[in-house]
């Protein structure tokens, strides 16, 4: 059996929380109490259907009410307790947590954060660089721990688009290019010994199955 599951690639699907009452108004960040909208909810339910048959072996979240409450019916589903892991976290957005998305857009920063993430950080808060560490870290302890399986994690926009970015190849400069809409899934796989493949971005309504053939 584990001569097997190490001859198979990881299958890693990352999963944004579903829409809350602020989506698109203002940059929650980590700030405590944001939940699901109706909408978020009956999103977070579609993943869970789309991921029928497919024999998930751990569902990991990130800590913030919103995505926990996106990882339930694939918990239900699935039969797995999520694991709640801090390297998913929404990235730390300092002082601008909170603030509204037409205030930042007016800023000079942030054509900075748009076009070189990299060089950036947030005040009082966090840098692209190190948000993206942290994510693929976190992807990387899920795939070894469950080598030749399959792992959804629920994490945000952000720390998601860092990782595709790092799968693919692409610097953290042009990650901004990548668009992950709520509840939308990606998915990474991990051929042993081989470089990853990106098998899909933003995937919001197909059935996932046919990304792990049986």
């Amino acid at each position: 059996m584990a001569t097997r599951k190490r001859s198979r690639s990881t299958l890693v699907l990352l999963v944004r929380h579903g829409e809350t009452p602020t989506t698109g108004k203002v940059l929650p960040g980590r700030a405590p109490g944001l939940h699901l909208s109706d909408r978020g909810r009956a999103q977070a339910e579609r993943v869970a259907q789309r991921l029928a048959g497919m024999p998930v072996d751990a569902v990991l979240t990130s800590p913030l009410e919103r995505t926990r409450e996106t990882a339930e019916p694939t918990e239900a589903r699935t039969g797995r307790a999520a694991v709640v892991d801090p390297g998913l976290l929404e990235c730390d957005f300092g002082d601008w947590t909170g603030a509204e998305l037409p205030r930042l857009s007016r800023l000079k920063a942030w054509s900075t954060v748009q076009r070189a993430p990299s060089t950036f950080r947030f005040p009082g808060g966090e840098s692209f660089p190190e948000m993206q560490a942290r994510m693929v870290g976190a992807v990387d302890r899920a795939r070894a721990e469950h080598e030749g399986g399959v792992v959804v994690c629920f994490s945000h926009a952000d720390p998601i688009k860092a990782a595709l970015a790092h799968a693919l190849g692409t610097h953290l400069d042009l990650f901004q290019r990548i668009v992950v809409s709520p509840c939308s899934v990606s998915a990474i796989s991990y051929p042993p010994g081989q470089a990853p493949v990106v098998l899909t971005v933003n995937s919001t309504d197909e059935p996932l199955t046919g990304l792990r053939p049986s």
